[in-house]
């Protein structure tokens, strides 16, 4: 129900200008009011109207005329407010002259007002004729019901894996040398759904855990694949990102002028005499394998592709010898144990079910005919009702099993259909990114809170809301997590390609999102659309008349468009686009001035995302952008003849700003509050630092001027929310002990610490030093003159540890002989370890209990591991480990 989050966005911008510009409005506020009360009447109607919009057509005829008045009324306030904007600031004789110009415009949003006014009324009356009734259940002014707070987030896999076993073992065995020398491609078959995917995911994992020398009892087993690659390539195919994709997992840079043939050419050169595993998730097209053969050689060494596809001629012309692994549907067996896995997930498969619970639970696993999918669905579903039959029985009621052949994508429909209001905008916005896109969560977290989808309350941040959100889309099963963050909340995640499917079907049906691709029709956009995405735009292509769409695009609110670094056939400015809250350029160059004179005149932005463009961003006054709530920067090549300008410090609204190391920004001298600033990612730290009391994550350089001891004491006496932080200190004057901040031990809530600088060799490491609650330290061009282990096992809520380049001195690493890590690390589940840091390392028995992740990339450290820690799940890179039982 889309139409409920767009009139509350309405309603909540009619009671900010209510509450701070009824003034400024004179006369038209009382239209104001009127539009705001009536909209406030609707608001009670939109869930019983959405329950039976299925049922009868005119019910969607009236939520879509509903819908139009809502964005026009919008419109209209959004529209005056930009031609007023620019008297805001003049001077008293300017403001004196514009006067008869803002009345005129008053005026003229006074008329509109009355126009849309007699509609809404028209609507409100026409409602009863369709038995559409007053539920109070979403009115403005009744509290919204957020998902339960969670103070800990769950460990456990997006899928739980039920009926893989025997497919898994034998593509395990296939993957040995000895089964088949030759370059064997291995394909894995099946219908959408089924799990192709998560099989290949198990496979990566368990074989990247074992590229290593393993000796056990000092007898050996051969290594395995020295290299693994694992991309989705989907159906919009494109060689040369797919080369640069591959390369780029095994090289740090990959020269942007590469045409195909250099590619292919510098991937074999890589590959040659390598023993290399790499996976090709959801293949569409023969030509695939065609045009990639060719760049991966044959050294008859045991090499393995091992591609995942629908089609089972992709898999016969990709290896004609290899028989397919033909997945196949799960029996009612696997199909009810996966079903209530999902369904009840904090309970033990041991634990009784009442027998009518039992009784139905199988009835509805049976109606999903075997497929994972559509059982891992339901059961997220089934996980968000009370145990009880009656409310189970309400699903088994709700769903049409009448369509034969439909039940995957019925399943999936009801899954829609059964969120709460405020989760349905949420998860047709997922439309607006490209097929197997990683998306961050952060950043997504960021564009919801831009576009209005959250709602704002007292004791907690709109940001954790909608972490919260994104969270119940997971426990629904509607996204599949890629990576989390060191306190288990959600890092990357993907949708698949079927609820992709699913979202992008229901937001255009809404009239919420339209999608631009190559696969798209050339149909022009409706001028109602409020959220346009551009996918896999190429240089110089023209081919979905870009250009001609953006014109039907002026109402906008989002505008995303994803292309190959240095595409650029944008329009020239953005001038067009006034209204837009979200705008995203990813991978652009664009050299006009002009363009980024547009940006500056976006006074209702409050996301820009700029990552990976190349253009003047030097000559944009941000100032202008008196809404703007996050500016990322990350990765963004910076063209002209200037830094990125500093006016950003003066938008008040301002919330979140990210760039790299290429690009830091500096903070203004001024001791004035940024009162709103929450993240700061790669800053010059000042002389003068202005007051951050909101700051959560901090990435700072520290410069040679100046007196760094005094600066630290100052700004991080004035942290108290700060979770993240970041210090570099790239000077032989400045070493960490003298900008390390003596305050951090008392801060309660820093979770992470990342320090780039080296230490003295006469420094005593104390666990003392750092924050009581430290979940992950990373230490880098760090040098102690002492082994660092015993300090650090004492901290007793690290879960990751990074001790990268130089962690020892060199004295210590030449004459000490090997490292002992005595009792400790309680916690830890992930230790890195990287540069000449040690020739070995022993660990004591009950140390690292949990640890699951090892990841070196030395070739000459020799380990010895405790038996208890025989079972690490991953272990990086192209090494050689030595595990040795101790005891």
């Amino acid at each position: 129900m889309a139409e409920a989050i767009i009139v509350n966005i309405v309603v909540d911008k009619l009671a900010n200008i209510i509450a701070k510009e009824i003034q400024f409005l004179g006369g038209v506020g009382e239209k104001v009011k009127k539009a705001q009360r009536e909209l406030t009447r609707i608001q009670s109607c939109l869930k019983d109207a959405d329950s039976k919009r299925k049922l009868d057509e005119r019910v969607q005829n009236w939520l879509n005329e509903l819908r139009n008045v809502a964005y026009r009324i919008e419109d209209a306030i959004d529209m005056f407010f930009i031609k007023v904007e620019c008297n805001k600031n003049n001077t008293c004789l300017q403001k004196l002259k514009n006067k008869p110009r803002e009345v005129y415009f008053l005026h003229k949003l006074g008329t509109k007002l009355d126009s849309i006014q007699n509609e809404l009324e028209e609507i409100s009356k026409s409602r009863l004729n369709y038995g559409i009734t007053a539920l109070q259940d979403i009115a403005v002014g009744d509290p919204v019901i957020l998902p339960v707070r969670r103070t800990t987030y769950s460990e456990v896999d997006e899928t739980e894996v039920v009926g893989l076993d025997a497919d898994r073992d034998k593509i395990l065995k296939l993957l040995h040398p000895e089964e088949t020398p030759r370059r064997a491609v291995i394909t894995i078959v099946g219908t959408g759904g089924i799990g192709k995917t998560t099989l290949a995911h198990i496979i990566y994992k368990r074989d990247k855990s074992n590229t290593i020398f393993l000796f056990v009892c000092i007898s050996s087993a051969k290594a395995k694949f020295e290299y693994h690659i694992m991309l989705s390539v989907s159906q919009q195919f494109n060689l040369t990102e797919l080369l640069k994709k591959m390369l780029r997992q095994l090289i740090d840079d990959v020269p942007n002028e590469l045409d195909v043939e250099g590619l292919m050419s510098e991937l074999k050169k890589k590959l040659s005499s390598r023993r290399y595993l790499i996976i090709l998730d959801d293949v569409w097209q023969v030509d695939v394998w065609n045009h990639l053969k060719n760049a991966l050689p044959d050294d008859k060494n045991g090499s393995r592709v091992l591609i995942t596809s629908r089609s089972i001629d992709v898999a016969k012309s990709a290896d004609p010898i290899m028989a397919p692994c033909e997945l196949n549907l799960l029996d009612d067996q696997k199909s009810i144990d996966l079903l209530l896995k999902k369904a009840l997930p904090n309970q033990e498969p041991s634990e009784e079910l009442a027998s009518d619970l039992l009784k139905l639970a199988n009835e509805l696993s049976k109606k999903c005919e075997g497929l994972p999918l559509a059982l891992v669905v339901l059961g997220g579903i089934l996980s968000t009702k009370d145990r009880n039959y009656h409310a189970w029985e309400r699903v088994f009621r709700t769903m049409d099993w009448h369509s034969k052949g439909k039940e995957c994508m019925d399943v999936l429909a009801m899954s829609y259909e059964d969120m709460p209001y405020y989760l349905k905008a949420c998860f047709l916005y997922l439309a607006l990114f490209p097929e197997d896109y990683q998306i961050s969560a952060r950043r997504l977290i960021r564009m919801w809170v831009a576009e209005g989808f959250i709602p704002q309350e007292e004791r907690i941040t709109m940001e954790e809301i909608a972490e919260d959100y994104l969270y119940e889309l997971f426990q629904r099963s509607m996204i599949q997590v890629s990576s989390r963050h060191v306190n288990g909340s959600i890092k990357c995640f993907q949708v698949h390609d079927l609820l992709r499917d699913l979202a992008m079907h229901k937001a255009r049906e809404e009239n919420f999102v339209m999608v631009f691709s190559e696969e798209s029709d050339s149909k022009k956009p409706n001028k109602e659309i409020r959220r346009a995405s551009f996918h896999s735009l190429k240089y110089g292509d023209d081919n979905f008349h870009l250009r001609n769409n953006l014109l039907y695009l002026e109402y906008a609110r989002s505008l995303l468009l994803f292309g190959e670094y240095g595409w650029s056939p944008i329009p020239a400015n953005f001038r067009k686009f006034r209204l837009l809250k979200v705008l995203v350029l990813e991978g652009v160059e664009n050299h006009d001035v002009d363009l980024v004179r547009g940006l500056e005149k976006l006074v209702h932005l409050k996301y820009l995302g700029l990552r990976g463009c190349h253009i003047p961003i030097s000559k944009c006054s941000f100032h202008c952008m008196k809404a703007l709530e996050t500016l990322d920067m990350r990765e963004i090549l910076i063209y002209g003849d200037g830094e990125v300008p500093d006016g950003i410090w003066s938008i008040d609204t301002l919330r979140h700003v990210r760039c790299d190391s290429d690009n830091p920004f500096k903070l203004p001298k001024t001791t004035a509050e940024l009162k709103n600033i929450q993240t700061l990612q790669r800053v010059y730290f000042n002389k003068k630092m202005p007051l951050l009391s909101s700051l959560c994550k901090l990435d700072l350089v520290i410069e040679e001027d100046g007196d760094p001891i005094a600066f630290t004491s100052n700004l991080f006496a004035t942290l108290p929310s700060l979770v993240s932080l970041s210090i570099h200190s790239w000077y032989d004057s400045l070493t960490m002990e003298v900008v390390y901040p003596k305050a951090l031990p008392n801060y309660q809530h820093l979770q992470s610490l990342y320090l780039d600088g080296e230490w003295s060799e006469n420094v005593t490491l104390d666990a003392s030093l750092f924050p009581p609650h430290l979940l992950k330290l990373t230490l880098e061009w760090s040098r102690f003159g002492q082994n660092p282990m015993p300090e650090l096992g004492k901290l007793k809520s690290l879960k990751k540890l990074c001790l990268e380049c130089e962690v020892l001195s060199i004295d210590l690493y030449y004459n000490s002989g090997p490292i002992f890590c005595p009792a400790g690390f309680p916690v830890l589940q992930y230790l890195k370890l990287g540069g000449n840091s040690m020739k070995s390392l022993t660990v004591a028995e009950g140390t690292m209990p949990n640890l699951k992740y090892l990841n070196v990339y030395d070739h000459d450290i020799m380990f010895h591991l405790p038996p208890e820690l025989q079972h690490i799940d991953e272990l990086y890179e192209n090494l050689i480990v030595v595990f040795l039982l101790t005891g």
